[in-house]
């Protein structure tokens, strides 16, 4: 894996190879890597939400909470 250190972040053409060749680079300070720069192809998946919906339902069952009657009958209000 390439390292760069934070000074030379100004060479924008080596990076660029590097990234569009498919490598991982190592953003160095002082010696000690604080952070990497991933191409575009290889970033990790997004998480997937956890379903809220059920969560509510498994918390709550299938009673009304009594705030939302309240909600509903102010917004006409503005």
């Amino acid at each position: 894996m390439p390292k760069i250190d934070i000074r030379e972040l100004r060479d924008t053409c080596r990076i660029k190879a590097w990234l569009k060749s498919g490598k991982t680079v190592e953003l160095q300070e002082r010696g000690r890597v604080i952070g990497r720069i991933v191409p575009e192809n290889t970033a990790l998946p997004a998480p997937e939400w956890p379903n809220f919906a059920a969560r509510s339902r498994r918390i709550f069952g299938d009673q009304l909470l009594p705030g939302a009657d309240l909600v509903t009958k102010e917004r006409g209000r503005f």
